[in-house]
Order: structure tokens, then C-alpha cells, then sequence
């Protein structure tokens, strides 16, 4: 009878250390979001192909940095890496931030603050302040190492390029249809090379010289990030419109960030491509310019933007435009008048292309077609005054707007 009760108090020691042991992992399942790691949410965002991702902290806030190279659209992309972050890697009774890249150089954070009493699991989108100031978390944040290094990898993009005029009374249109493949790549940080190639698919009246496969823009650029949130990007090369040179831009926001001001400098010349073979004329250098302000209403995310500028033909002149923002797509007007010039105007947009996710793998070129594609309309059919020239291949207006602060505040909010 001794044996048997030995056995039995045996057996109740075993079931209450067991039922202590779940009550204590039971206690513990709220805590999931303290206990998991900044590292742990690094490796997640890496493998769900964010790149430059890195993670660091201190006693009043935790940094996260990160660039979406995972979703062709940034506002999707950065609400994706706010998901992650929400779900596993907040700290606790501390402040959060996270950095988003460009290029590897920084272009805006969000920044999470708990109120007190908060809990890891109440974090929601809409909690999430979003600036170009970057707070200064920075300045130790910039020295950690980061994962999935961008640099050195390539991307084959091809450009569908479409253009079309109405000249001639017994033809609706004339029309030109280009696919463009383009390779793109980073050697170090803020660095752009692009090569281009302009290979014709239909060409109904834009000349023997557009008929043949030629290079299309071939650049180096650099963008910066200079002290009191100016933004820059410097450009050399071979851009479109037969301009070859150097072109300057910077952008500047106010303390409130839905004014700006704009500001853009070229120095270029005129030559063209009769196949492989470049045709320029040394004498004919010119400066262009262009100064003006922004202001982004953020009720229905539209920019209004107004210019003094000089164009190719040395005019100056006034360029005023009003755009609307969406998820997939931005449309908008425009309207000129320079002198000795009528005036002029006319519509313009912007297209997102599928597929929109797309994944690396490791260092292999990644093919896909460009983020988006667009058309200038020109309603005052004007062929002689107003030209003007983009530098890279990528420059439009998504590409313009696509890191604006209210913009991504707006996709936090509506994704």
C-alpha cells in the first residue's frame, strides 16, 4: 500500500509541474511580439526579397532600413514591410522607425510612437507617422551592415515607348512604337548606370533613323541626400530628345512637407543616331533651366506645380501642371506660354505595368518590363518651341512622387 501511494504522489508531482509548465508558455503566448527580435524580422523582410535591410537600436527607439525591391509600387511595397514589422518585430515601451531607401540613399521614415498603456498587438497602419525627416536614429544607422545588398545587380528592363502625331489631313495618326530594353545597375551608393537600346516595332512616318535599332538613353547618375532635406541627382550621358550632356535636379520640401521647391539645370548638346553611328554637332551646346514651387493637396493626393523655365531653343517661359496621384496610375494637365511662342498645354499620365511583385534571385539579372509607361499629349500641336529632355530612362511623374510622404501615408491607409 506504501508502493502504491509513492506511485501516486509521483504521478501528481509529474501532471502539476506539466500544468504549471503550460500555464507558463500560456502566459507567455501575448508577449510574442516583445520576445521576437529585430533580426528575426530582418531575415523575413530579406526573404521576402527587401533589400539593404538592416536593424539596429538603443534605449529610447528601435530602426529598421530597408529598400523595396520586392513590389514594383513603393506604397505597396512599404505597406507590406509595415505588416512585418507590426506583426513580429515592434520593442517594447520603446519607439519605433523605419527608413526607406532609394538606391541606398534614404529618402523617407516612418515613425511609430506607443502611447502609454499601449500594447504591441495595437499597433495599426494609421498609427504610423510618415516624413522626409529621418530623425537622429539616422546617424547610428547608417553604420550597420545591411542584408541583400543591392549594389552590382541587374536589372533588364524594357520600356514600351509610344508615340504618335496628327500631321497630315488624310492620316488619323502617325505613329511609332518602340520596345526598349534597358540594363540598369548600381555599383556603390546612390549610383546609376543605364543602357539602353531602341529596338522598332511599327514606324508609320518618324523617319528612316527611328526605323533602325539604335541606343536610346546611356547614362551614369548619383543621387544625394544632402544636409536640410535637400534631394539631388546628377546626370552625364546620352539622354532622349538627341540631347546629350550633364543635367542637375534637387527638390527641396518645407517644415510643411506639401510645399517644395523644385529646381533642375542642363548643360547639353544636340546629336542622333543613324543606327550605331553618332551624329553631333560640337557648336551647339545650350543651357536649360527650371525654378519654380510645388504644393501636394493630400485630401486627393494632387500636386500642383508651377515653373520658370528656359528650353532648348533658349524661350523662356511659364509651365504650370496640376496631377493626380493613384495607386496604378497618375493623369494630369499641363499649360505653357513662352515667348515668341503661342501657348500651349495639354494632358499627360502614367501607367503602373504587371507584374507588380517581382523577386531577385541572388545575383542573377532580373527581366521584367519597365514600372510604368506613359504619354505627353501635346493639344497645341507646337514642333518647335517647348522641348525639352529626360535625363535617365526612368524619370516620369509616378517616379517623381512615388516617396512623397502623403502619397504613402494615403496607401497605409487605403491598401
Amino acid at each position: 500500500m506504501r508502493y502504491k501511494n509513492s506511485n501516486i504522489r509521483k504521478c501528481l508531482n509529474t501532471k502539476t509541474i506539466a500544468q504549471c509548465a503550460a500555464f507558463f508558455l500560456y502566459c507567455l503566448l501575448p508577449l510574442k511580439g516583445f520576445c521576437q527580435t529585430g533580426e528575426s524580422t530582418v531575415n523575413t523582410l530579406v526573404e521576402m526579397g527587401f533589400e539593404n535591410v538592416g536593424w539596429t537600436e538603443d534605449g529610447n527607439e528601435r530602426v529598421y532600413v530597408l529598400q523595396n525591391s520586392a513590389y514594383r509600387l513603393q506604397g505597396v511595397g512599404i505597406s507590406k514591410a509595415v505588416d512585418v514589422i507590426q506583426k513580429m518585430g515592434l520593442p517594447e515601451k520603446k519607439s519605433c522607425r523605419i527608413i526607406v531607401l532609394n538606391n541606398n540613399v534614404p529618402q523617407i521614415s516612418l515613425y511609430y510612437h506607443p502611447l502609454k498603456g499601449d500594447s504591441v498587438l495595437q499597433a495599426e497602419r494609421n498609427d504610423w507617422n510618415v516624413s522626409y525627416e529621418l530623425g537622429d536614429a539616422w546617424k547610428e544607422a547608417r553604420k550597420i551592415k545591411l542584408k541583400n545588398s543591392s549594389l552590382f545587380k541587374v536589372d533588364v528592363l524594357v520600356y514600351p515607348q509610344l508615340a504618335f502625331k496628327n500631321l497630315i489631313i488624310t492620316q488619323i495618326y502617325q505613329v511609332l512604337f518602340d520596345l526598349s530594353p534597358a540594363i540598369e545597375v548600381s555599383f556603390w551608393k546612390g549610383m546609376k548606370v543605364t543602357a539602353q537600346l531602341k529596338v522598332p516595332v511599327y514606324n508609320d512616318g518618324y523617319g528612316k533613323y527611328e526605323g533602325k535599332v539604335h541606343p536610346g538613353n546611356l547614362t551614369i547618375s548619383q543621387r544625394l541626400r544632402l544636409p536640410y532635406n535637400i534631394f539631388g541627382k546628377v546626370t552625364a550621358g546620352y539622354f532622349n530628345a538627341d540631347q546629350y550632356g550633364f543635367d542637375a535636379e534637387f527638390f527641396r520640401p518645407f517644415n510643411d512637407e506639401r510645399f517644395s521647391l523644385l529646381a533642375r539645370i542642363g548643360y547639353t548638346g544636340t546629336g542622333y543616331w543613324d543606327g550605331f553611328k553618332l551624329h553631333y554637332d560640337p557648336s551647339t551646346w545650350v543651357v536649360t533651366w527650371s525654378l519654380g514651387g510645388s504644393f501636394y493637396w493630400p485630401q486627393f493626393n494632387t500636386q500642383f506645380t508651377l515653373k520658370a523655365e528656359q528650353y532648348l531653343m533658349e524661350e523662356k517661359g511659364v509651365r504650370f501642371e496640376m496631377i493626380r496621384h493613384f495607386r496604378y496610375c497618375s493623369i494630369g494637365f499641363y499649360a505653357m506660354k513662352a515667348e515668341n511662342a503661342k501657348s500651349n498645354g495639354g494632358f499627360r499620365f502614367q501607367v503602373a505595368l504587371p507584374p507588380y511583385k517581382y523577386k531577385r534571385k541572388g545575383y542573377i539579372p532580373r527581366v521584367n518590363t519597365s514600372a510604368n509607361m506613359g504619354i505627353v499629349y501635346n493639344a497645341g500641336n507646337e514642333r518647335l518651341y517647348y522641348k525639352q529632355y529626360k535625363a535617365e530612362a526612368s524619370d516620369n511623374i509616378m517616379e517623381q512622387n512615388s516617396f512623397n510622404p502623403y502619397f504613402i501615408k494615403s496607401e497605409l491607409l487605403n491598401f
